[in-house]
Order: C-alpha cells, then structure tokens, then sequence
C-alpha cells in the first residue's frame, strides 16, 4: 500500500471517531460502562498474580476490584435502585480479597481470614436484615395466611359438640 491509502484510512478514522464522539457515543460508553474498568484492573491484577509477576497481597485490591466492578456494572445496566439491597457487597469486596489472599499465601495469615471470615459474617447479617425489612410484610402475610389455613382445615375437623 502507498503512502496516500494509510493516508486515506488514517482521514476516514479520524472522522469517524469525530462524528461518532459528536452523536454521544464515547459520553455513552463512559457514562454506562464505566464499572468495566474497575473489573478489567481486577481481572489484570489476578492475572498477573497467576502469571507468578506480582505477589500474593495484590489479591486484596484485586478481589476488592473484581467484586466493586460486577456490584456497579450490575446496578449500571440494569438501575441504581438495586444499590439500596446490594450495599452489603461492598463489605465483601475486602473480604473476598483477604480471603483470597489467606488461601494462596504460603504462610497462612491467621489475621486475613479472621479479617475476611468477620466481613463476610457482617455481609451476611446486613443481608438478613435488608431481607428481613423489604420482605417483613409478606412474611406477615404468608403466615397470617397459613395459620388461617392451619386453624381452618388442618386440625382433624373433630367436633367438640
């Protein structure tokens, strides 16, 4: 190819990357996809680990990274309102990078799964509490229901005439 055709194709890219930037595509992408970034480091982190090019302790921000990117890609693409029932994620962001770290550490740091093993135990119960306000009243109604039900045809049907 000649001079003029590299030419060309760098004129037709550079237009096309000003047209699309003028329609909202780039502002787009960055606004929605923005989580990708925080999952990609994670997944780079872990990879370089597994390439045996970093050490163990880059699994804490990797695992806190992988974690923090699904949580905001998720709640991303399909709407903030989630975030109000997810948050405990955040909590086990460290404690699947201290946990991570504890199982691929040779010396097995007692504190990091004590640390991750308390994070994941505080997630845990923050879910049940989230669980338990958001669904509390149809608990209520599914038990009002069954002991009517119970009270109603579940007691042999004897006569106490």
């Amino acid at each position: 190819m000649s001079r003029q055709h590299y030419a060309g194709i760098a004129l037709l890219g550079a237009g096309l990357v000003i047209l699309l930037g003028k329609m909202g595509f780039f502002s787009f992408i960055g606004s929605v996809l923005w989580p990708v970034a925080l999952l990609v480091g994670g997944i780079l982190l872990h990879v370089l680990y597994f390439g045996r090019l970093l050490p163990t302790a880059t699994l804490v921000p990797a695992g806190i990274l992988s974690v923090y990117g699904l949580l905001f890609l998720f709640c991303n693409l399909f709407g903030w309102s989630f975030f109000h029932q997810l948050w405990p994620l955040l909590l086990f962001g460290p404690a699947a990078g201290l946990y991570e770290y504890y199982a691929f550490e040779p010396f097995k740091p007692r504190m990091a799964l004590q640390l991750a093993i308390g994070l994941g135990v505080v997630t845990a119960v923050s879910f049940g509490f989230i669980l338990i306000t958001s669904w509390s009243i149809y608990l209520i109604a599914l038990l009002l229901i069954g002991a009517g039900a119970w009270l109603t045809f579940g007691r042999g049907r004897r006569s106490q005439w």
